[in-house]
């Protein structure tokens, strides 16, 4: 098969297609045959050498992918040859084929196409984990997501308007957050020209987020507890801004706030097949039923990878950017 290779670490122009062994499917696994994959951004660090796979998974980058099941290892029950999946991936989405191990297989979502259902696995699962098993989003509560017109931060706004809650979100430009609007955006902020934390305080009447989904890291983590309301939670799933920030431990403490931070791709298989099951079981209907769907910027060639790295280094994408496979 084909895939996207690294030979050598750095610049979009790093990555480079060329035929490599064909992945097995080993014991408790799927062989998929992939139709897309979804462009994130752990697959630009790991493309300049800052973010390995974990042991044992594909060299490849690609943490979803939609696709065929073309074979099934054994001890996997439940799906057949020629299904119609999406899946979460630790790596490999860039190639033809990639061995999946099966709590991570999602069946096309009614009202998705085959290849749309790419932009999925990745974004459903983390928000879902973080927001609501984790953070335990409530109706009426309010929700904070920093880069509201991302992957994430489009499912997210959309989750929580599903469930009763408000939806605040960050972003650069008046283009994307006038999408984060139609998406069910109650509160808009340009993080470019306002203050989050005054922001969010203004239009809370002083109670602030119950919630905050944040990217950022480090250069968020002071404004990021300044703008929790009291017994509000921060969810940490990125580190744009840095990894080393300094917390106020007497406001966390006032707030009874808590803080976490969690990775996706290097949780055990176990969990991750809990978190697939949990999306499956709480936002597939919700996408059947016209809730929620997937936000989708362009579609590009997967041997053309590097062009979609440039556009998220970019930024100037709203939603997901597709791999499509030859």
């Amino acid at each position: 098969m084909y895939a996207i290779t690294i030979p050598e670490p750095g610049g979009p122009e790093a990555l480079v297609w060329d035929e490599v062994p064909d992945p097995v499917a080993g014991h408790g696994e799927v062989l998929v045959e992939v139709v897309a994959s979804a462009v994130n951004r752990a697959d630009l660090l790991q493309r300049q050498g800052l973010y390995n796979p974990p042991p044992g998974a594909s060299p490849y980058p690609g943490l979803e992918c939609s696709g065929r099941v073309v074979e099934i290892g054994p001890g996997v029950s439940g799906w057949a040859v020629g299904d119609e999946v999406c899946a979460l991936l630790a790596g490999g989405g860039y190639a033809q084929k990639v061995a999946v191990p099966a709590g991570q297989l999602l069946p096309v979502p009614e009202g998705v196409g085959l290849r749309q259902a790419a932009a999925l696995p990745e974004v459903t699962c983390t928000v879902w984990s973080n927001v609501f098993m984790v953070s335990h989003l409530r109706p009426a509560e309010t929700l904070l997501v920093h880069g509201g017109s991302s992957g994430i931060g489009t499912m997210a706004i959309q989750l929580a308007k599903a469930v009763g809650a408000r939806a605040a979100v960050t972003a650069g430009s008046r283009k994307k957050l006038d999408f984060c609007a139609e998406l069910g955006a109650d509160i808009l902020v340009n993080y470019r020209e306002q203050d989050f934390v005054e922001e969010i305080e203004r239009a809370t009447d002083g109670a602030g987020a119950d919630v905050i989904l944040d990217n950022m890291g480090a250069k968020y983590l002071d404004r990021n507890l300044r703008a929790l309301a009291v017994n509000g939670r921060l969810a940490i799933i990125g580190m744009q801004g840095g990894v080393k920030g300094e917390l106020n431990i007497a406001t966390l403490l006032n707030k009874r706030a808590a803080v976490t931070a969690t990775s996706l791709r290097i949780r055990p298989t176990a969990e991750k097949a809990a978190i697939v099951a949990a999306v499956r079981e709480h936002v597939w209907p919700l996408i059947a039923a016209g809730q929620v769907r997937p936000v989708i910027d362009r579609e590009l060639p997967m041997n053309d990878a590097a062009q979609a790295h440039r556009v998220l280094e970019e930024s100037g994408h709203i939603g997901k950017v597709l791999l499509v496979a030859p």
